[in-house]
């Protein structure tokens, strides 16, 4: 019998080590984002992402303020993915007028394609990019307390208010509803700047425990501070008439006419829901509504133009316009003769009050 050579049984021995090592690892599962995503698995969703949960429907985000204009944008949502996004304000007039028409339309298509604000600027247009991605992050804010309401009432709300225009500068707030109740409230801009900047840095943690503590915008103004009192309180309420019906407790709608009815079937429905501020020549139009049924049952303009000229107009037009929007149930209304920027203001709010309401 012939013997066997160690030396041929190292190699062989060897080589099925090596082909054992490469069989391993041809079976190894991919654990890399990378791998996952060729495999045809989901990636980890990312941060900012549009609120996935059945929204459906136009989504007004709030106007955001730019040294050349307000800039406002309006989502189309389909089943919680963004379909379609328009600016509904930009800037214009002079050079506004060519750089808002090159930059928006790739602002909405970027914000298509990213299904999130996490957009880039348009380069030439950056004031115009920073308010676009500040409007379509309140639209997608929206779009998601939408989505929560729809989920279930123990969901937790992200609602941010309308921007209140003090004579110290812009006061926002931003909260959080879990459970019918504020979890958590914050002042996303408030006046800043010399003396503002100690009375903002004292009073607003106050005002956010204050909101927190009553559940509701019926809080006392801090002493000292009370034009930011005000704004805080005007863009907190604004953001409680956001929250969706049946996502909490009445306590949580807000305070006054902002709180839902407490009894009967019919009334559980009624909603206040206050639109964005339409800025216009002679000054800014709100309206905010009270919606029961599927119905407008009240109008009215919580700002109008004021001062000169404009309080005749305003007195004339405003009391025709909330009969208007109450007889039509829509924002299709007619203009006042004599009121023409007015109407046309008011309309726009009245549209971005009726698509929070999904209608």
């Amino acid at each position: 019998m012939r013997k066997s050579h160690p030396v041929r049984r190292a190699v062989l021995a060897g080589a099925a080590t090596v082909s054992g090592i490469v069989l391993l690892l041809s079976l190894k599962p991919a654990s890399d984002p990378g791998s996952a995503q060729a495999a045809g698995q989901a990636p980890p969703a990312a941060a900012g992402q549009a609120p996935q949960g059945g929204v459906n429907g136009a989504v007004t985000g709030d106007a955001a303020q730019t040294q050349y204009g307000a800039v406002q944008v309006r989502l189309t949502m389909n089943n919680g993915k963004i379909t379609q996004a328009e600016a509904v304000q930009a800037p214009k007039g002079g050079r506004s007028d060519q750089i808002t028409a090159s930059s928006v339309p790739r602002l909405n298509q970027a914000a298509v394609a990213a299904q999130s604000a996490e957009i880039d600027a348009v380069s030439g247009a950056t004031y115009t990019s920073a308010g676009y991605k500040k409007s379509l992050q309140s639209a997608l804010d929206k779009a998601k307390a939408s989505a929560g309401a729809q989920q279930g009432s123990g969901n937790a709300q992200t609602l941010t208010g309308d921007v209140a225009q003090t004579q110290y500068g812009p006061v926002q707030v931003r909260v959080t509803v879990a459970g019918g109740k504020i979890t958590k409230a914050e002042a996303v801009q408030a006046p800043k700047g010399g003396r503002s900047d100690q009375i903002t840095s004292s009073s607003v943690p106050r005002l956010n425990q204050a909101a927190v503590a009553a559940g509701s915008a019926d809080i006392d103004a801090v002493s000292g501070a009370t034009y930011t009192s005000a704004g805080y309180k005007k863009s907190l309420q604004s953001a409680l008439d956001k929250a969706p019906a049946g996502g909490g407790s009445s306590q949580a709608a807000g305070s006054g006419g902002g709180q839902a009815a407490g009894s009967g079937g019919g009334q559980a429905a009624t909603r206040t829901l206050t639109g964005s501020v339409a800025q216009t020549q002679y000054g800014p139009v709100q309206v905010r509504v009270t919606v029961a049924g599927g119905k407008i049952t009240k109008a009215e303009a919580v700002q109008a133009p004021k001062g000169g000229r404009s309080d005749q107009i305003t007195s004339s037009s405003v009391p025709r316009l909330n009969q208007a929007a109450v007889a039509a149930g829509s924002a299709d209304i007619d203009a006042v003769s004599g009121a023409t920027y007015t109407s046309a203001g008011y309309k726009q709010s009245l549209q971005s009050a009726l698509d929070q309401a999904g209608g």
